[in-house]
């Protein structure tokens, strides 16, 4: 490849598609390149049904001299959040890294936002996503931990209190109680906080749903009070849950088990139910023959790190979240060695 491209941004709210499958493809070729997926479930979510109206596609397509023009790198803006600022998700091919063109999709991604202000995902412990993001000046605010526990591993039992009773979630009849159950659980949370049916049922509807990893939690009053909602990923190689509901395109991983997500009711916190409930969900896991469950907490949550930690779960890999400090106003000069096309 070239050591100069020609490259030019393009700018969408909805991927037609023929950049839709460009776009897989360049997925596809950096979870093969890095082992890791480069894009959230959201991202994905969003490129495959379409997803707020606010939200952009930023695509780069350059060429070197002599050589056609493709896909060189994808960005997923969301700039909903009007306190905290625009976030975005970049994926640049692994062909084309370290020619300045995640320099300019940042770039650009900064001009695209309401406010000029932007905070990037940067997936696993990738060295030069991480410099690259320090090089435009931007630190760290957030991680989030993967941990990761073997299911080989002695489980103890699961202990709930007189009258809470686990079951598995009926679609349909459970939709509204667990909307309003996650609502509550995650009022703190933005993200998860603010599910609508639309959020469950595009979930629902993805391959990995298999309603038997869904565990409800019933009280004593037959309300719902909390639940555990599992996935199981990856499998992309040969074996015996690659046929199945469970398998689950692009991870760059064998099949694993997921801890998705645990929520309790705010009146059922602190009786050691979510203990429970993330047990009764690995004894799920292990029973489908997985050796090992993962899931994802914020570095800051040290109580949930506490339960998890007890549970044997170990840090396994980091998500960080890059902002510019506030203070800043100037923009570095920056001057990668891509020439955007007409310059």
């Amino acid at each position: 490849m070239a050591a100069t491209l020609d490259a030019r941004v393009e700018t969408t709210d909805r991927l037609g598609a023929t950049d839709l499958d460009a776009v897989t493809r360049l997925v596809e070729a950096a979870t093969e390149a890095d082992g890791l997926h480069p894009l959230s479930e959201h991202v994905m979510l969003h490129l495959r049904y379409g997803g707020e109206g606010l939200a952009r596609h930023l695509l780069v397509f350059a060429h070197g001299e002599g050589e056609p023009e493709r896909l060189a790198a994808y960005a997923h803006l969301d700039p909903t959040d009007a306190v905290e600022g625009s976030s975005a998700e970049i994926v640049v091919h692994p062909q084309l890294r370290r020619h300045g063109v995640g320099q300019l999709l940042v770039h650009s991604l900064e001009q695209a936002s309401p406010d000029q202000r932007l905070r990037l995902w940067a997936h696993g412990q990738l060295v030069g996503a991480r410099a690259m993001a320090a090089s435009l000046g931007y630190e760290r605010a957030r991680e989030l931990w993967q941990m990761r526990r073997l299911l080989y591993a002695p489980l103890p039992v699961v202990d709930l209190p007189a009258g809470y009773t686990v079951r598995t979630f009926t679609p349909g009849a459970d939709d509204e109680s667990w909307l309003a159950v996650n609502a509550e659980a995650f009022a703190h949370h933005p993200e998860q906080g603010s599910w609508d049916a639309d959020d469950l049922h595009l979930r629902m509807a993805e391959p990995w749903f298999d309603p038997t990893g869904f565990l409800v939690l019933d009280a004593p009053d037959g309300t719902m009070a909390g639940f555990h909602w599992m996935k199981v990923h990856g499998g992309d190689h040969d074996g015996p849950l690659v046929a199945g509901p469970h398998a689950h395109e692009g991870h760059g991983h064998d099949p694993i088990g997921e801890v998705y997500v645990v929520g309790l009711a705010p009146g059922h916190q602190g009786r050691h139910l979510g203990r429970a409930l993330t047990l009764a969900g690995l004894h799920h896991l292990r029973q489908l023959g997985l050796p090992q469950a993962m899931l994802y907490v914020d570095a800051d949550n040290s109580a949930a790190i506490r339960t998890y930690t007890s549970l044997g779960f170990t840090r396994w890999d980091v998500d960080a979240m890059f902002a510019r400090p506030r203070r800043r106003a100037a923009l570095p000069d920056v001057h990668p060695p891509v020439t955007p096309s007409g310059a």
